[in-house]
């Protein structure tokens, strides 16, 4: 506690897509919102809301920075390693110390944020790193601190990566490429259904593992087609070999001076990773075709910067 009694929380990420969600949330609650961050000072509209740590995982600094805390919300991750990013075990690394520094400094609760369908045997890294950050966090339960994990499905809301940019495509790209027969599964989830479910766990002190996933299962064919639809799009819609699909997304990224998809990710949609095996437990309500309609005149307007939002202007580390 601190600031005369005000409950504090952690918020790894809290000027990134999901962690500012949250700590927006909990600011709005009258919880004070600490977070670890590489930034400079930014017009984010959570700057000045929300207090600043050093962004430092050795063990004294981490225990420092969690005195007082009350839940800690790691959403803190990467979508893909980048010159003189982190590595895939460092970041593993990172929350493991993370997780640990909770548990020696009392921290009631941690709320991690995996993915659906991450496993040690899965195809590409991102999943299995994901997996041994679980395991990390799992291991840090301690009588005095208890663990959610929560693994959401194919994230969406304003200003998302993978539905907004697709949006922008079929706006302006005289062909939209889909890899295969994209005939495989996604869930769609809305971003605040995936932080009703964080906040709403925060508040037990249950051990809970569960899947976050979107109303409605879907193939990825229809998934393009219903943002097509709503926005409009005037793209030619194609089935594409990966290697044609990662060569064009290669020349529009030197176009827009991003990373548009690596061969990863399109082995993650394409084994059907970003829909969950469990059934939807009711707590997600939001439609995606509902969302996408209502947004139409927005979503896909401008290009959201994976290289601007999490590697241009922030610190290495």
């Amino acid at each position: 506690m601190t600031m005369a009694g005000m409950a504090t929380d952690l918020v790894t990420g809290a000027f990134g897509y999901t962690g500012s969600r949250i700590a927006e949330r909990l600011i709005g609650a009258g919880r004070e919102v600490v977070t670890l961050t590489r930034r400079a000072q930014t017009e984010h509209p959570l700057e000045g809301r929300v207090r600043r740590l050093a962004y430092a995982f050795d063990g004294a600094s981490l225990r420092a920075a969690l005195s007082g805390i009350d839940t800690v919300y790691v959403t803190y991750w990467m979508r893909f390693p980048r010159h003189g990013s982190a590595t895939w075990p460092q970041i593993v690394a990172n929350v493991a110390s993370l997780a640990a520094a909770a548990r020696e400094a009392g921290v009631r609760r941690l709320v991690y944020v995996s993915v659906a369908n991450a496993g040690p045997a899965t195809a590409t890294a991102y999943f299995r790193a994901k997996a041994a950050a679980e395991e990390k966090v799992r291991g840090a339960r301690s009588d005095r601190m208890s663990v959610a994990i929560v693994r959401p499905t194919l994230l969406y809301g304003p200003g998302d990566i993978l539905i907004n940019n697709m949006a922008w495509s079929l706006r302006r790209l005289p062909v939209f490429g889909i890899p295969g027969d994209g005939a495989y599964l996604v869930q769609p989830v809305l971003v605040d259904d995936l932080v009703e479910a964080c906040l709403r766990l925060a508040g037990s002190d249950e051990h809970v593992e569960t899947d976050v996933c979107g109303f409605d299962t879907m193939t990825f064919n229809e998934v393009v087609a219903i943002v097509r639809r709503s926005v409009a799009g005037r793209a030619i819609v194609r089935h594409m070999p990966v290697s044609v699909v990662l060569g064009t997304t290669r020349l529009l990224g030197v176009l827009v001076r991003d990373t548009v998809l690596t061969r990863d990710e399109i082995t993650e949609l394409m084994s059907s990773y970003l829909a969950s095996k469990s059934t939807p437990q009711g707590n997600t309500p939001t439609h995606f075709s509902d969302w996408i309609d209502s947004h139409a005149a927005t979503v896909g307007r401008r290009w959201s910067s994976e290289l601007d939002r999490n590697f241009r202007g922030v610190g290495r580390g």
